[in-house]
């Protein structure tokens, strides 16, 4: 397994993590358990806000919170001058429970309640990005309701197809996402939020997809969403003065993928914009980008204990683990591939091929297929790199297995961030009719 950042095999042969010895941390916090590099996330971080000064452009870098929301992760991207994406009430409470500036807050989404809506222009954030007409009427309504003009962005999608797995890809015309700008519907949306009394139109949104590894995508994004407003500009005399590129930026799951530097993302984008947005009579937009994955994924590892190993002879060996698609549902959704290693026996080398499997009650819920490892016992401790975007984020209470703890580690250091589930957890919001109550009969 490939060691992302601070991770390190100590004298022992264990895995460290931000000089934290992971099989002190199964003994404090048990198994699964989502392991955070903070000094990674924080390095992730500064490489995008150092790579924007670098370009001399007037910057926003968003964290798209989507990929890992708990409190302890809005209080570190506040730390580091990021804004901060949400997509719902739930993202946006966290956000505001974990003190981060309304006013630095970006509301996405392709079906926002009124409830929503209304919570978010409660909390006076800082915009909206509007995905579609029916959103666009009801956020203008409900501004002048309160006397408000807020701001928006309006998501198009700018006809660029993505290289990367059709669930995660977004920006072409097909898309549940945005306003077209091939078909005019991008240009009649511009004009209805030009009109609005209690709209003021920033500028627009694009994102092509996730799990990105070239900027040909990005670069043509930038061409298409310049000659829209170029367009715009000329037909209507409307003026955007941000435009938002979104994220999708990849990582390094596995050998095979070749993600660029952060610096590389940053100033193939800067300097496109520089390229398409010169020499039309106008300053050039504030860009706003939303780094999720590439700030989160790589600094993320699972940590499982392994229990139960099933050899089926000349076919394969499957070694299960505590875990599972409750806590990584990603290769169930995506196919997705990971690496990983044995932490308290890393420095052994490989003796046999296996499979991982998940406790859940599912043939799907495999891990890892064909993953070499020294011969592998019960209770050793299997540690599953890059799982720190989208895996706590979409875990589940599938067969009612309770959802891991989160620890941040730093400088020897383990801090929880989220409790493990407890049995009680589970059941705190079941109710159960009185039709059906037990009735106790006294002996």
């Amino acid at each position: 397994m490939y060691l992302h950042g601070t991770s390190t095999i100590n004298d022992l042969g264990h895995l460290t993590i931000g000089g934290c010895d992971v099989t002190d941390l199964k003994a404090q916090f048990g198994t699964p358990l989502y392991i955070v590099d903070e000094q990674l996330v924080r390095q992730r971080s500064r490489q995008y806000m150092e790579a924007f000064r670098e370009s001399g452009l007037k910057f926003q870098v968003a964290y798209a919170s989507k990929a890992f929301c708990v409190m302890a992760m809005c209080r570190l991207a506040d730390e580091e001058g990021l804004s901060l994406d949400v997509v719902s009430d739930g993202e946006l409470y966290t956000a505001l429970e974990a003190g981060f500036p309304a006013h630095r807050i970006h509301f996405h989404g392709n079906n926002k309640t009124p409830d929503e809506i209304e919570m978010a222009l409660e909390a006076n954030i800082g915009c909206f990005v509007v995905d579609n007409f029916t959103e666009l009427q009801l956020l203008n309504v409900m501004a002048k309701q309160r006397a408000r003009k807020v701001n928006v962005l309006l998501r198009v999608t700018p006809g660029v197809e993505a290289h990367t797995h059709e669930y995660i890809s977004t920006g072409q015309t097909d898309s549940k996402f945005g306003f077209d700008i091939g078909n005019g519907t991008a240009y009649e949306a511009v004009q209805q939020a030009a009109k609005a009394d209690g709209l003021d139109l920033l500028g627009v949104h694009s994102h092509i997809g996730s799990q990105i590894f070239e900027v040909e995508g990005f670069q043509m994004a930038v061409e298409r969403v310049a000659q829209f407003t170029r367009q715009v500009k000329e037909q209507s005399g409307v003026s955007f003065r941000v435009v938002n590129l979104g994220g999708g930026f990849g990582i390094r799951y596995t050998e095979g993928d070749t993600p660029l530097a952060v610096a590389d993302y940053v100033k193939a984008i800067t300097d496109a914009v520089k390229v398409h947005f010169a020499n039309w009579n106008e300053s050039l937009p504030e860009i706003w980008v939303e780094p999720g994955r590439s700030i989160v994924g790589d600094a993320g590892t699972t940590l499982y204990t392994v229990g139960t190993v099933k050899e089926i002879p000349g076919v394969r060996k499957y070694v299960a683990v505590d875990g599972g698609m409750t806590d990584n549902p990603r290769p169930a959704l995506y196919e997705s591939r990971y690496e990983a290693l044995l932490a308290n026996r890393a420095n052994e080398a490989a003796e046999e091929v296996v499979s991982i499997a998940g406790k859940c009650c599912e043939s799907g819920d495999m891990l890892i297929w064909d993953l070499s490892l020294p011969l592998v016992q019960q209770d050793d401790l299997l540690a599953v790199s890059c799982t720190g975007a989208y895996n706590y984020a979409m875990a589940s209470n599938y067969n009612r297995i309770r959802k891991p703890a989160v620890v941040f580690v730093q400088n020897g250091q383990a801090d929880l961030v989220v409790g493990r589930e407890t049995h009680q957890d589970i059941v705190g919001k079941d109710v159960i009719p009185a039709r059906l109550q037990k009735v106790l009969v006294s002996q």
